[in-house]
């Protein structure tokens, strides 16, 4: 679901955000504007609006600029799975076949950028590197779905919460601290937990020092090392 158009401009490497991440991010939009032609056009989501919905077509790659974005699917009993946390840099929307096969929710207020696939394709039919950029864009959106299935397939729910707090970690952290836009409701739609389940994880791993709460979605990592030992 389009909503109201911000501006429409060249790609360029700018990626701000509400939410920041611990490491300059990787422009894989910005890193294809040698392309003539190639244009991307911002768009504003509340909290909680849909940006696309699951089985519509998919006519647009998108990248958050700021906020953040999950992408989930709605199962026929009501429960909801989250595939993916999407941050400001990250891209997605890439399908295979020409319909979405998840949706996608702004988490917080967001801006996305979007271009047009049918664009990016050309592009990579004409020009070597924006081919390669898509191919690396792919292979990540791949690499991600292979250890989020060995996450839900074989962890432990206190494996599952250490692998999701060092990815956050290595993702949003500044000084040690992680400003988390997601809800725990999220976090166990992400890591197919029971909300009562991740609260009680996250207070076990508070009670033994490994870390600490600055407000409702602050969290202080004190030991990343007993972390990553709960890390199967």
């Amino acid at each position: 679901m389009l909503t109201q158009t911000l501006k429409t401009q060249a790609i360029n490497t700018q990626i701000g955000g509400k939410i920041a991440p611990a490491h300059p991010v990787s422009d894989q939009f910005g890193a294809i504007t040698g392309h003539v032609g190639l244009v991307a056009t911002e768009f504003s989501y509340r909290k909680d609006e849909e940006i696309y919905g699951e089985d519509e077509p998919a006519e647009y790659v998108y990248q958050v600029v700021t906020g953040a974005v999950r992408s989930y699917k709605l199962l026929s009993d009501g429960r909801r799975q989250i595939g993916a946390f999407h941050l400001p840099g990250d891209v997605f929307g890439l399908e295979s076949g020409p319909s979405h096969r998840l949706a996608a929710e702004a988490i917080i207020d967001t801006s996305v950028r979007l271009v047009k696939r049918s664009s990016l394709e050309k592009a990579a039919g004409t020009d070597v590197q924006v081919a390669r950029k898509l191919w690396a864009m792919t292979a990540g959106e791949l690499r991600h779905a292979e250890d989020h299935m060995l996450l839900l397939g074989r962890k432990t729910a206190m494996e599952r919460v250490a692998t999701f707090l060092l990815e956050m970690d290595r993702r949003l952290a500044v000084a040690g601290m992680m400003a988390l836009p997601m809800c725990r409701r999220d976090i166990g739609d992400y890591l197919g937990l029971t909300l009562e389940t991740v609260s009680r994880a996250l207070s076990q791993l508070h009670s033994q020092g490994i870390l600490g709460f600055s407000g409702a979605r602050q969290i202080v990592l004190r030991n990343r090392q007993r972390l990553h030992n709960l890390d199967a």
